[in-house]
């Protein structure tokens, strides 16, 4: 809760500084003039919480790409109209349902539309790809108005980006005289572009992640090991001995990882194992224990009692517990770490039988939580986690993609990964939102353009197609506001 007020804090200060700035050089007659020139060129506009940028130097670009292949356009944003306006039913459909599940207190198992907040349900980690994301989706969304525009022959003003306290967006300034005036299909084939458009790029991104094993094949390898890209700090895991970033991890004791769900599946292994310990001859064990001679066995003690038989003064002993064939006393011994857990691994008594030798499986002398754990990175030495595997499995951030040389980077597939998801996730709420027929979405001039083509032979008085218009775009906005009032009490819930 700290973190969210300093957020918001943070974000206040910075818009509030901001516009006092703006006032201040607009207000003063030295500044004021220069100033004023200066955001008239740049095209730069500064209100409450909000930042604009508009500019005039994208029309050619939009004139010469919307004027390719007309032909093929044309279709294009034909194929863009008849997808809108499925769109358009299914996402009424779909959010109906929802308030009607929600009403009835049987909410559907996904949330169709669910508010994304910084700092609540968004990670800080995640606000540069969320940021982003929502910047490309919002320009390709309104590139395709632009497009559709030149293709109908509608003049292009400027095109401009703005950020809305933290959400950023675009927007394409088109001659409203020339748009009123084409016919309603035309300005279908516009008012339905941003959508298609949007469509179009969250198949794109799921068509890449999908492909994304076969694209990076070149450069990463899959299905042998896991490699580590991030590591807690001043966890169980960091530091010299601990786990580096690019390290591949093989295995956890017996346990071989070749995945990330090996990687947890092995963690969820030996949480459920009470009791994996190593074969030791009985001679090395007393060569190697240090404990104290006067240690008392378990018959002084309760059974869920932890004895510390090293008494804690050494970084590379463990205290581990055995019992001999001859006798079922539990017996203590502090055993150097690495070297116990070098000799064969054993789960009973049994599978520690050697010819001539008498040998016992040692186990470690901890909890019922606590485990000890080799994990096999990399060249080095197996790291010795003595912890709860929950704790080892938040420590460490790994990826299934290893990199083929030393030069590629290890986050790569990951950021790719995330960028393609986030396109797919926010590309396609744009679309169920967008053709919502609400005021100032897309939904509402759809509706409007719709309505006029197919209702003006048949219902020639302009008042009543209004009528029927408006109907639907007060059932539209009511719609979208109870969805959005209920995903905002289920967020704060």
């Amino acid at each position: 809760m700290l973190i969210q007020t300093t957020w918001v804090a943070l974000l206040l200060g910075f818009w509030s500084s901001l516009y006092l700035i703006d006032a201040f050089l607009k207000s003063k007659k030295a500044s004021a003039r220069p100033y004023l020139s200066f955001l008239d060129k740049t095209g730069l506009c500064i209100s409450i919480c909000q930042f604009r940028w508009y500019t005039c130097i994208f029309n050619r670009i939009f004139l010469r790409i919307g004027q390719w292949r007309p032909r093929f356009m044309r279709i294009w944003f034909t194929l863009g109209v008849f997808f809108s306006l499925l769109a358009m039913l299914v996402s009424i459909f779909l959010l109906s349902l929802l308030v009607l599940n929600t009403i009835r207190q049987s909410p559907v198992e996904h949330q169709v539309l669910t508010p994304v907040m910084p700092g609540v349900n968004l990670p800080a980690s995640q606000i540069s790809y969320y940021m982003l994301t929502l910047l490309i989706c919002g320009i390709l969304h309104e590139v395709g108005h632009a497009l559709a525009a030149v293709r109908e022959q509608v003049r292009i003003n400027g095109f401009g980006l703005f950020l809305l306290l933290v959400y950023p967006g675009a927007f394409v300034d088109l001659s409203t005289e020339h748009l009123q005036a084409v016919s309603p299909l035309r300005q279908l084939r516009i008012y339905c572009a941003g959508v298609w458009h949007n469509l179009v790029v969250a198949v794109a991104a799921a068509v890449v992640l999908m492909l994304l094993p076969t694209l990076l094949f070149p450069f990463y390898t899959l299905g042998t090991s896991v490699v580590v890209t991030g590591v807690m700090q001043n966890s169980a895991v960091s530091g010299p001995r601990g786990l580096k970033v690019g390290e591949t991890v093989t295995r956890i004791g017996d346990c071989h990882v070749k995945s990330i769900s090996d990687w947890s599946n092995c963690l969820s292994a030996s949480m459920q194992e009470k009791w994996t310990g190593h074969c030791l001859p009985l001679d090395l064990i007393k060569e190697l224990d240090t404990s104290p001679s006067n240690l008392l066995t378990n018959k002084s003690h309760h059974p869920w009692e932890v004895i510390d038989c090293c008494n804690g003064t050494s970084a590379t002993h463990l205290c581990f517990t055995y019992h001999t064939k001859k006798s079922a006393e539990t017996k203590y011994a502090c055993l150097p770490a690495r070297h116990a857990t070098d000799r064969p691994m054993c789960r009973l008594q049994s599978d520690c039988y050697v010819p001539k030798v008498e040998a016992a499986c040692v186990y470690p002398a901890v909890d019922n939580e606590t485990r000890l754990l080799r994990v096999f990175h990399g060249q080095r030495p197996p790291l010795l986690f003595l912890g709860h595997p929950l704790d080892l499995y938040y420590s460490v951030s790994l990826s299934n993609y290893v990199p083929k040389a030393a030069f590629i980077p290890v986050n790569l597939p990951f950021v790719i990964e995330t960028f393609c998801k986030y396109i797919i996730s926010l590309s396609g709420a744009l679309v169920i939102l967008n053709v919502v027929p609400c005021y100032a979405l897309d939904g509402q001039y759809i509706c409007h353009a719709f309505i006029e083509l197919i209702f003006r032979p048949s219902i020639p008085d302009p008042e009543i197609r209004s009528l029927i218009y408006w109907l639907v775009i007060f059932f539209g906005t009511i719609l979208l506001i109870v969805n959005v009032i209920f995903a905002m009490w289920t967020l704060f819930l």
